[in-house]
């Protein structure tokens, strides 16, 4: 089957031409529309904002953070809190519940799954602490109805599945705690699929993975194609019934890192009717310029702390913080709004504006010279209008395609 899957999914000629002709048909037409600063604030706070990528549960894990507190990120190890969503116009947001990736085993396989549902369990509680802030929800609707509350939506995210195992009974445990998408893979292969960083083992998707995606679909969970290589890719897009999304991925046309996406796997994507949410990372939008001092740093690291995800939960904490360290002693000069954009024109003009959004990574390494943590957001919708983007198309890239793409899982799934 997945031979078969392969040779489909990469394939081109007519097919493509017949792709990226469809594609042509949705692109945004740029007008600049004079605006005043206010004008554009304004704006933004008034539209729907969804960040599909935000790795906080780990900084409530590690740091206690006070999600009704403001913090300053130059001080906290925090990128988002209330109040800096309130600054920032942030509506809802997509929490990834991350975990570490143990040895393949059914021994490792259940650690690392209740370490999972632990994060839940804090995540769960903390945001509890805070009703008239904010609510953990499950339904693409439920973003809408918390804004004309005045409430932020807290979605939920696993980054990485490895602590489904080889249970695919595990695909609905999570679905049941409140997970609506599953990143397939991390930055290793796991019983599910090939990652982009990792060798090659299955050539894509493995008969387990393709399973998971079947269940995914059943459910009405977002398949999550970030982190996995560019066969999996192919192959999640081809058995999926409903679109799939890149929760926090860029264009590798523009930096080319093994975890961004190339054009062909951009229009495939696209042409499925998913959605990729450009990612705030500075290595994923510009190319890391060589610096002796810190690569030699960083590779003695990685050498000292190789094998880290097989790593006891202290001792992880111990490379976090050295990681940490080693980054402030070599800081590295940040990419700005302007270059992350530049993935949003490359990716609306090769595959139209209905396929970009924006998954930021705040609180897993993201930050931008000019957009530091979720206060600075306003600033992407200020440079999108810069560049001639409606408003049609900047509610579609802060909302609308992701929530287009949620409720056609949803849609999917109750169809079956």
């Amino acid at each position: 089957m997945i031979k078969h899957l392969r040779k489909h999914s990469t394939s081109s000629g007519p097919l493509l031409l017949l792709i990226v002709a469809s594609l042509l048909t949705c692109t945004s037409t740029k007008e600049i529309i004079p605006m005043t600063e206010s004008d554009i604030l304004a704006f933004h706070q008034q539209i729907l904002t969804i960040d599909t990528h935000v790795d906080t549960p780990l900084r409530l894990k590690y740091e206690g953070i006070d999600l009704s507190q403001h913090h300053d990120p130059n001080e906290y190890n925090s990128k988002l809190d209330f109040p800096r969503m309130d600054e920032g116009g942030l509506d809802a947001v997509f929490f990834a519940i991350w975990t570490p990736q143990g040895a393949r085993t059914d021994s490792g396989h259940a650690a690392i799954k209740q370490q999972a549902l632990d994060i839940l369990d804090l995540t769960e509680s903390e945001i509890s602490k805070f009703p008239q802030s904010a609510e953990i929800v499950t339904h693409s609707q439920d973003a809408d109805r918390l804004q004309e509350a005045g409430k932020h939506a807290i979605y939920l995210g696993l980054e990485n599945g490895y602590p489904i195992g080889t249970d695919i009974n595990n695909v609905d445990l999570f679905y049941q705690r409140g997970i609506r998408y599953i990143t397939l893979s991390h930055m290793t292969n796991n019983e599910i699929c090939d990652s982009s960083n990792d060798t090659t083992e299955y050539g894509g998707l493995s008969p387990f993975g393709v399973e998971v995606i079947e269940r995914m679909n059943q459910l009405g969970m977002m398949v999550d194609i970030s982190h996995t290589s560019g066969a999996t890719v192919e192959q999640a897009v081809a058995i999926s019934k409903a679109p799939v999304i890149a929760s926090h991925s860029c264009a590798k046309a523009l930096c080319d890192n093994p975890r961004n996406l190339s054009d062909s796997l951009l229009t495939l994507i696209a042409a499925k009717g998913g959605v990729v949410q450009m990612c705030l990372l500075s290595t994923y939008i510009t190319p890391d310029p060589p610096q002796e001092a810190r690569d030699s740093a960083r590779a003695a690291m990685k050498l000292k702390w190789k094998g880290i995800d097989r790593q006891t939960d202290s001792n992880r904490e111990i490379y976090r913080l050295e990681w940490a360290e080693l980054n402030r002693n070599y800081p590295r000069e940040l990419p700005s709004v302007s270059d992350a954009v530049d993935h949003i024109d490359h990716m609306v003009e090769l595959v139209g504006i209905d396929h970009v959004g924006i998954g930021s990574d705040f609180d897993g390494g993201a930050a931008l010279s000019d957009c530091f943590d979720v206060s600075g957001l306003p600033n992407i919708t200020k440079e999108l209008f810069k560049r001639g983007y409606s408003k049609s198309d900047i509610r579609k890239i802060w909302s609308g395609n992701l929530m287009r793409v949620f409720a056609r899982v949803e849609q999917i799934a109750s169809s079956q």
